[in-house]
């Protein structure tokens, strides 16, 4: 048996989460809930869960609060957030796991499982979902990096390229450190797009700032600071060639 607390400011939706743990997770027993900061504070001043079902904003404050006023929580965390396209992007730089409301059961349990195997998100990975959901506009710094064994914190400026391999992503850094990710390109250009970060080809996503010249000959290839040449695919010939021109104007 499990033990867990919920912390949701919104009484429907709290009332929901809990209906949903207690019929379709009969191993875990909910001992506490709160709406607020002061109240989780007070919750977790007695006992410490097993699972803490933390919501993002609170009446009060935040869940950063609350993680803030424990830092030596031992509970696995499930953040629990509203469906929101800043909210899944914070997540995403953080690579830390979530729950978007409204959910389905099957994403309720799949949170749950993964809770149950997971390490709590350093106060690192934790500071850049905090930093980057409070200046939602703002070019984010940083970036948690996935990795087969350990997760790994760099900075966006350090990223020259990315690479395809096969579904996962090779990251080249400024300092010729070469980091595997678990997840496709896609994932990626789709994250980094509106950070200065291109897809040139099916298999390469480049950081504009490091694009030294565009060589349109031998099929198009762009040449890199760092002495590397990146083919560039015939369709994505002119949004080069526009952006470049924009860059320098």
């Amino acid at each position: 048996m499990l033990t867990a607390i919920i912390v949701e400011d919104m009484k429907d939706a709290m009332e929901l989460l809990k209906s949903d743990i207690q019929n379709h997770h009969p191993e875990i027993k909910i001992i506490d809930t709160a709406q607020s900061v002061v109240e989780a504070a007070k919750v977790l001043r007695k006992t410490q869960p097993d699972i803490l079902f933390l919501d993002i904003m609170l009446g009060d404050g935040t869940g950063f609060d609350v993680l803030e006023i424990f830092p030596e929580l031992k509970s696995k965390i499930i953040f629990v957030t509203a469906s929101d396209e800043f909210a899944i992007k914070a997540f995403k730089f953080a690579a830390i796991d979530y729950v978007l409301k409204p959910y389905a059961n099957e994403e309720l349990a799949h949170a749950i499982n993964r809770a149950k195997q997971q390490i709590q998100p350093s106060k690192e990975r934790l500071n850049i979902l905090k930093e980057t959901l409070s200046a939602p506009e703002k070019k984010p710094d940083k970036i948690s990096l996935h990795t087969l064994d350990k997760i790994i914190i760099v900075n966006l400026d350090d990223i020259v390229r990315c690479e395809s391999d096969s579904n996962n992503t090779m990251f080249h850094l400024q300092d010729q450190r070469k980091i595997f990710v678990t997840k496709t390109l896609k994932y990626f250009a789709d994250m980094l797009k509106p950070y200065g970060f291109l897809r040139i080809h099916q298999s390469h996503l480049v950081n504009l700032q490091c694009i030294s010249a565009f060589i349109k000959t031998d099929g198009g290839y762009l040449m890199l600071k760092n002495g590397e040449n990146v083919p560039v695919s015939v369709r994505k010939k002119a949004e080069v060639i526009e952006i470049l021109d924009q860059m320098h104007r």
